[in-house]
């Protein structure tokens, strides 16, 4: 019994780090078109990402639920597998962070737990209704979803904002577009505590099941969901940088319309299936939202190589946090000294990553959009084009002469030189 209860005590520490992970590795999904449109500092919009991550936190169970009796056949799972799983998790969350790539934390922490069930006990202790239903359709719907509704919502408001006649206006209607980004973003975290840190509760819950603490189908404790949310504001507070530069600027230049379409749209995605209990990645439906605002702008260009790679790091998620996962199951079977040994690897490899991403440190003071050498237009953004082209420079000039100030009546022009309109 002892040593159930510190093994459970190690898995519960575990779940926390993970959730911490998971915070700093999401901050950019609210924060990072906020502090690249200059909405924001980069600390100030930080703080208020790891606060509403908290809120939210509270505000709901439902995905929780899904994950704790939901994805896994809770009959006679055993610790060890939660362990195992969490383990696959952090390791990809540190590896996608220290490259800068927004990943999906959520399908990390799904992969390592359906690689580790499946080494303790083999495929039938995996739902495969529930993990189609509730995860892999979700994560092919969700960016698409998102992205589609950040370009409409883009259109439109460049489409409103072309009425725009003068500078005044403009400014106005900018720090207008600014203070809605604010808000936007500020629903985007708040949807995020309420998605992501559920995760957690959900594998916390689940390990108090097979520790017999609680009973199967038990909701999570309260002292489980705040810790969960406090875990997660900390590691938000703590801002994923590398993350935050490459979704900022590294995708796309975004202005204030673009930035307010995007952080809109994914917010009520997020929201809406949290609602509905799927557990879908923050991290897809921003990303998606973000390039939907990119193409949804005339002339914007979405830098596909980027974008391309972020892709494969989708893909690869799930089945190498699964690897990562059985392999340390396959250890934790071998008894204490197994699970003694899949912890030390854990530390050491997260101690290995952290001291290679010291080698190139990246602040709060390196994630302004850098200049980024511009890409020829890919398949998708020439097709975006062809159906509402870019204005052409007459249609500029047009422009520009519709909001000059016409010279004062009755002022003599040097005939030398043409007037100017």
């Amino acid at each position: 019994m002892e040593h159930i209860t510190l093994l459970l005590a190690i898995v519960i520490v575990t779940a926390l780090v993970f959730d911490f992970t998971n915070g700093f590795h999401d901050t950019a999904n609210a924060m990072a078109t906020t502090i690249s449109t200059g909405a924001l500092r980069p600390k100030t919009a930080v703080a208020m990402s790891a606060v509403l991550n908290l809120v939210g936190a509270f505000l709901s169970v439902e995905v929780a639920k899904t994950i704790s009796g939901g994805i896994i056949n809770e009959d006679g799972l055993r610790t060890e597998v939660i362990f195992a799983a969490l383990v696959g998790a952090i390791l990809w969350n540190l590896l996608t962070w220290l490259v800068g790539l927004p990943s999906s934390s959520s399908h990390a922490l799904f992969g390592g737990l359906i690689g580790a069930a499946v080494m303790s006990a083999g495929w039938s202790s995996v739902n495969g209704g529930t993990v189609v239903t509730k995860v892999l359709l979700p994560a092919l719907a969700a960016p698409i979803v998102a992205g589609l509704a950040a370009l409409l919502a883009t259109r439109l408001t460049y489409r409103i904002g072309g009425r725009v006649r003068n500078d005044a206006q403009e400014k106005a209607t900018a720090k207008g577009y600014r203070a809605g980004q604010i808000a936007s973003a500020g629903l985007v975290s708040l949807a995020h505590g309420t998605n992501d840190a559920q995760k957690t509760m959900g594998i916390i819950t689940l390990a108090l099941v097979t520790g017999g603490v609680l009973h199967p189908g038990a909701n999570p404790p309260v002292w489980v969901i705040v810790c969960a949310g406090t875990a997660i504001a900390l590691g938000t507070y703590l801002g994923g940088w590398r993350i935050i530069r490459t979704m900022g600027s590294g995708l796309t230049d975004l202005k204030p319309p673009q930035g307010f379409a995007a952080q809109t749209s994914a917010a009520t995605v997020i929201l809406a299936s949290s609602h509905l209990g799927f557990s879908l990645s923050t991290t897809q439906s921003c990303s998606g939202a973000v390039m939907g605002a990119g193409l949804g702008r005339q002339g914007g260009v979405v830098r596909w190589s980027t974008a391309t790679r972020m892709f494969v790091a989708w893909g690869l998620t799930l089945p190498a946090a699964g690897l990562v996962g059985a392999g340390a199951e396959l250890l934790t079977k071998q008894g204490t000294w197994g699970v003694v040994v899949v912890a030390a690897l854990l530390v050491a490899g997260s101690g290995a990553i952290w001291l290679v991403s010291r080698r190139k440190p990246v602040g709060h003071d390196d994630v302004a959009p850098a200049v980024i050498d511009d890409e020829p237009a890919g398949v998708v953004t020439t097709a975006i084009a062809a159906v509402s082209p870019p204005p052409t420079a007459a249609q500029a000039t047009a422009q520009n002469l519709m909001t000059t100030i016409p010279a004062p009546a009755g002022t003599t022009q040097d005939p030398a030189r043409p007037a100017t309109v």
